[in-house]
């Protein structure tokens, strides 16, 4: 378990600039993992398992989830929700979590990253609760592949939930696909494809070392310039001309390669061609973008943690819980929380240690005291 602590030294920064760091940078987008719990068991993330879950009583309720983002949004200038987990769709209020919040902040952007399982029974309520979107993990066209990765066979469900979705007005639906070298690596084509077909938008992502069998190695994680290239022989990519502002995702226009081919005399000049939609590539191990980071991050039990690779957290959750000081009112305790988890993210640090090398590109510090791997999984922190 990471280290925990509840007292920190106040953010010498100024309050109204909301959550900055040291390095100027600031949080303005909220993860908050509402479980730890999955029914799936994804190889790069959970092990087939052994899982210890945390006791319910440790989790935060729906009105601490609320509270928080209240605070989040009044005190500390966040523009953006994503409600992680875990699963989130284990969460049986989880569209109570979402009413509360449209309706104390009904501009306030809410998406969930999901798995779609018992998605298409309850897109239409999540629209309905008021849902903005959702991004929804799919590595996979394939059955067996699926349960490879998966160790469940539940892809249908899967497929299932991404049409509910969209019928239900939950769109864009992004899909997020982890490429795993031997399995579903040259695949990246054929997803992008459907994708596009399909009016959804395709993100790929690097692995990262944050699996809960610490199985991750470098020469195994297929890289951002191995996704573009296998991408790339079945189409075009070009950078998409807007601004990328600090989102994870590098977007590349994608247009169709086989028109070279077509047209036996000069092929047609690339800007001719139509756009077919966009891509995103998230390399956060080969090319990191930490200096633009703009994530804060509350995991299941209500702990700040700044960064994916953290080793420490401070407890919101127990600020929530503990009663009134005496003489202080409710908005001073909010207050008092939003000085706390400003605290936090002060401390965040300027990297998670696995920078690429200036001379090779190659990632230093993954077997070295410059990179420790998290105690805790993907699942268990929220993405």
């Amino acid at each position: 378990m990471p280290t925990l602590r509840t007292r920190l030294e106040p953010s010498p920064a100024d309050p109204s600039q909301g959550l900055v760091d040291r390095f100027g940078r600031r949080a303005t987008d909220l993860r908050i993992s509402l479980t730890d719990k999955c029914n799936l068991r994804c190889t790069y993330c959970m092990p087939a398992e052994g899982m210890q879950w945390l006791p319910k009583q440790d989790l935060l309720t729906a009105t601490e989830i609320q509270h928080l983002v209240q605070v989040g949004v009044e005190h500390l200038g966040v523009r953006e929700l994503r409600l992680t987990g875990g699963e989130p769709l284990i969460r049986a209020d989880l569209e109570q979590i979402i009413s509360g919040v449209r309706h104390a902040h009904p501009e306030l952007p809410i998406s969930i990253t999901t798995n779609a399982i018992g998605l298409a029974h309850r897109a239409a309520g999540l629209n309905q609760a008021g849902l903005t979107r959702l991004n929804v993990s799919l590595d996979t066209l394939n059955r067996e592949t699926f349960k490879r990765l998966a160790r469940r066979d539940r892809l249908e469900d899967v497929l299932e939930g991404v049409q509910a979705a969209v019928v239900a007005g939950l769109t864009p639906v992004k899909l997020n696909a982890v490429l795993m070298r031997g399995v579903n690596d040259h695949e990246a084509p054929e997803l992008l494809a459907w994708a596009l077909a399909n009016g959804l938008s395709l993100r790929f992502i690097e692995q990262m070392p944050l699996d809960a069998d610490h199985g991750w190695t470098r020469e195994g994680m297929v890289t951002a310039q191995e996704i573009r290239d296998s991408v790339s022989t079945r189409f075009h990519l070009t950078p998409h001309p807007a601004d990328r502002d600090g989102a994870p995702a590098e977007l590349w226009d994608v247009r169709e390669r086989s028109s070279d081919a077509d047209d036996p005399g000069e092929p047609a000049p690339l800007e001719s061609r139509p756009v077919l939609g966009t891509v995103g590539i998230i390399a956060s191990v080969t090319e990191p973008f930490c200096g633009d980071c703009k994530r804060t991050r509350i995991t299941a039990e209500g702990e700040v943690r700044s960064c994916l690779f953290s080793h420490q957290e401070f407890s919101l959750r127990d600020l929530l819980r503990d009663p009134l000081a005496a003489g202080e009112s409710a908005e001073q305790r909010d207050r008092r929380i939003a000085d706390h988890w400003r605290a936090a993210m002060w401390i965040k640090p300027a990297a998670h240690g696995m920078d690429p090398s200036e001379t090779d590109g190659s990632v230093v510090g993954l077997d070295s005291a410059e990179f420790i791997q998290p105690e805790r999984s993907m699942s268990a922190i929220g993405g």
